[in-house]
């Protein structure tokens, strides 16, 4: 099972997380989140080499995968960050179409396509991203882009019939521990946690998810 831990920024945070033998961080480059990362630090000196800032180089070093986040950004600005960064993954969690994805995947690049889902109906929606996406995850609908920390019913995902695996996203926190045990799916691939893990938006609590870690760490047995 995939575990991402998401809406990392603080440079000490991350290799605190990375300590924890966690699969992926994810990064947020959407304006309006709290927890947003810039390209800001970034500086160019006299020899044309570049110079990072803090944050940047615990991302770039970072050795776990690099999941970058994004809403309805250009394809000048995606490429851009994810070679600034060293992305693996581009989350996608705007009104991207399928011919965004697949002009993405001819450049090389893993895609993790993000839905809101409320009832079954919105599933509907994966179809035409089969093929086109490396992983989907599933969140919880809300009038935002991500972030509500609040959990929708999983057992709507029985209807999920597509091929594609996907990531269970949206209020997930330490109590979730034994839905996530007792969760069976095909294409079930992993956990995506952030706000029920926070002391404050882009810091995470180290205890909560180290204790989270070791009641989840037989799901795989």
């Amino acid at each position: 099972m995939i575990i991402k831990v998401c809406g990392m920024r603080d440079p000490e945070n991350i290799r605190e997380v990375a300590a924890l033998g966690v699969d992926w961080i994810g990064l947020i480059f959407f304006a309006r989140s709290p927890r947003r990362i810039t390209n800001n630090g970034q500086l160019t000196i006299d020899n044309g080499s570049k110079r990072y800032s803090d944050c940047q180089l615990s991302i770039i070093n970072c050795p776990l995968k690099k999941v970058g986040v994004f809403v309805n950004t250009s394809f000048e600005e995606l490429v851009e960050t994810a070679a600034l960064f060293r992305l693996d993954y581009l989350q996608l969690h705007g009104n991207e179409t399928p011919d965004d994805c697949h002009a993405l995947q001819k450049r090389g690049y893993s895609l993790i396509k993000a839905f809101q889902i409320a009832t079954a109906c919105d599933l509907e929606q994966t179809t035409d991203y089969e093929g086109r996406v490396d992983y989907f995850l599933f969140d919880t609908k809300s009038n935002s882009y991500g972030g509500s920390g609040k959990q929708f019913d999983w057992s709507i995902l029985e209807a999920y019939q597509g091929e594609t695996p996907f990531l269970l996203s949206g209020g997930i926190r330490p109590e979730s521990a034994e839905a996530i045990r007792s969760f069976r799916h095909p294409r079930f691939a992993g956990i995506d946690l952030n706000s029920g893990f926070e002391i404050e938006p882009g810091r995470k609590d180290i205890e909560k998810l180290k204790e989270f870690l070791k009641e989840i760490q037989n799901h795989n047995s």
